[in-house]
């Protein structure tokens, strides 16, 4: 087994639209990023990217790369998510946390697991996202940060013989 952390933060801004977790979530106010700035896809993919010693989502994807500019961040997820199994592992778990005071996250919370399980390739029950606010501290006010951790297991050899002959 394998354990990768992750870890992303990005200021409010009102030219787009919110995402987090690949799902539009209604708010006069988006985030600031080269990308689309989903926050919680980036903690993902430095966690899946940390846990088998890759470079960072940062390394891979620069900001200062013209190619990256509003690209959709489930397309850094799903390269890392291919980096992972190409080193012969699976995820196993994803346990994150969206930090904000605003919005409110509880409402839009299944909607976000199901996206992140549906682009992991795994069951909705091994996903958890939870929403914690900072009780009025910065950067609660300012923006949205996530943090998630992620379990890698190892495929067994079999499965990933037969699949990369099928």
């Amino acid at each position: 087994m394998r354990v990768g952390i992750g870890y992303d933060i990005h200021r409010f801004d009102g030219k787009r639209p919110l995402k987090l977790g690949g799902v539009v979530i209604p708010s006069s106010r988006g985030l600031a990023g080269h990308s689309d700035a989903d926050v919680l896809l980036h903690a993902l993919t430095d966690a899946l990217l940390g846990a088998i010693g890759a470079p960072d989502i940062g390394e891979q994807f620069p900001s200062s790369d013209p190619r990256y500019r509003n690209t959709e961040s489930r397309h850094f997820l799903e390269a890392a998510a291919a980096q992972v199994r190409h080193r012969g592992w699976s995820v196993g778990n994803v346990d994150a946390t969206v930090i904000a005071d605003t919005p409110r996250l509880e409402a839009h919370k299944r909607r976000i697991r199901h996206a992140v399980s549906r682009l992991l390739a795994i069951h909705p029950t091994h996903v958890s996202i939870k929403a914690k606010t900072t009780e009025g501290f910065e950067p609660g006010r300012e923006g949205i940060a996530a943090q998630a951790v992620v379990l890698l297991k190892k495929i067994p050899r079999s499965s990933a013989s037969a699949r990369r002959k099928g």
